[in-house]
């Protein structure tokens, strides 16, 4: 049993360590020229603003480092582990250039993600190939070792003197050995601290990219703003209970009592007439019950509070006229206001998937870690969802930032759609 286990471990770290390898050597490749351009195109911008070309220019160079960023924060989370919110300043969409560009220019985060780029390209790039190095370079060792030393150190480059791999000289086959010793020390080294190098570089990004004092009193604000929202959707909330409760059960319940009452009066002269009431009075009572029901699961569904989030959305993907899939990974229970917000954020998003998608196939994720519930939904229709004013995915955005929640979306057209969101909690 601890063979197995090691054995094991010893597997997972291997697919870790080439896993580190590749996905540091494609980021170098990408991020580094991106870096670049980024860089040298803010700064030619904004030295134009004066002419006023840069008025034009910056917001969209700016837009376009903003964006550049937010995928490396996407990126930190999802291959680092390592969160970095963003704690941008909102925009006016309406505003003139000159608006534009200064709030861009005045913004604490902007400024952070230009300082950034070029961190990005220097310590952020070496950092970011440096397990690829680790993997790679022992090859050569070993290539060496193989008999390579003969091409390298011998034929035409013989007036170079030695081939050196590291600090070892490479000219003769014992020489080749000592490099390929070297090559599998380097593997070792590699293969315990691949890993941890790759996530260096987002500790480096997080770094320079997190927020800092001047962002925890935006973060009051948006909480503010969040607040606000949520006193004002729960007041829709009520004013809707009470709509329902008015326009449905409540007139059922008045015309019972208007058909027991006539009941009464013909009991004795028109007995068949009374029976037949009094069968319509049973089937609005059994009416009346189901739309309490409905408003009842409405505000809170008893198999959430009974059950948990996991079954609570399993039992909702079962109602839905679309195949879709549930797969829950909760060692525990949120307190009941966090599931009853994610919930009612999954029954939103699934809602919008089925009417608007397309998609015949839907898919739900829940999971926690790292001290977030986090739930993923998906569907393989058209595409093209976005979060903006009137959509549904808005609802949902405000509804967990209620509770410092957040909200991605990735709907490219012709699908497939990813909406996940996260929300800080703890589990029982």
């Amino acid at each position: 049993m601890n063979t197995n286990t090691k054995r094991d471990g010893t597997t997972s770290r291997a697919r870790g360590m080439v896993r580190a390898a590749w996905r540091g050597l494609v980021l170098a490749v990408v991020s580094l020229p991106l870096s670049v351009l980024c860089l040298a195109l803010s700064l030619l911008s904004i030295a134009l603003v004066p002419v006023g070309i840069g008025l034009v220019t910056t917001p969209w160079v700016l837009t376009g480092v903003r964006a550049f960023a937010d995928w490396r924060r996407v990126l930190s989370a999802e291959w680092g582990g390592v969160r970095i919110p963003p704690a941008y300043r909102p925009v006016p969409e309406d505003a003139n250039p000159w608006t534009r560009t200064f709030t861009l220019l005045r913004d604490p985060a902007v400024l952070r993600d230009l300082r950034w780029l070029p961190v990005d390209m220097t310590a952020g790039f070496v950092t970011a190939l440096l397990p690829a190095v680790l993997v790679l370079y022992p090859l050569e060792g070993f290539a060496l070792a193989a008999g390579l030393w003969r091409t390298m150190a011998g034929g035409p480059y013989a007036e170079y003197g030695p081939y050196w791999y590291g600090f070892v000289p490479v000219d003769d086959q014992v020489s080749a050995l000592g490099a390929g010793a070297l090559g599998a020390v380097l593997l070792v080294v590699a293969h315990r601290y691949a890993v941890s190098a790759f996530q260096a570089h987002f500790r480096l990004t997080r770094a320079v990219l997190g927020s800092n004092q001047t962002e925890l009193a935006e973060r009051v604000r948006v909480l503010t703003e969040t607040r606000r929202d949520a006193v004002d959707t729960s007041a829709a909330e009520l004013r809707r209970i009470e709509r329902d409760l008015h326009d449905g059960a409540q007139a059922r319940l008045v015309a019972m009592g208007m058909d027991l009452g006539t009941v009464e009066a013909l009991i004795e002269k028109d007995p068949a007439k009374a029976r037949e009431l009094l069968a319509r009075t049973r089937q609005s009572s059994a009416e009346a019950l189901t739309e309490l029901r409905e408003l009842v699961r409405g505000i809170h569904p008893p198999v959430l509070a009974e059950r948990g989030l996991g079954d609570a959305v399993r039992a909702l993907a079962l109602r839905l006229p679309v195949t879709t899939e549930v797969n829950v990974e909760l060692p525990g229970r949120a307190e009941a206001p966090v599931e009853s917000a994610a919930y009612f954020a999954v029954s939103e998003v699934l809602t919008n998937a089925v009417k608007h998608s397309g998609a015949d196939r839907l898919w739900v994720d829940l999971h926690h870690a790292d001290g977030h519930l986090r739930v993923t939904v998906g569907d393989n229709g058209k595409g093209g969802a976005v979060v903006g004013a009137g959509s549904g995915l808005a609802g949902v955005e405000r509804r967990l930032g209620t509770f410092d929640g957040v909200l991605a979306v990735s709907s490219p057209a012709g699908g497939p759609t990813m909406v996940t969101m996260e929300i800080p909690c703890a589990l029982s």
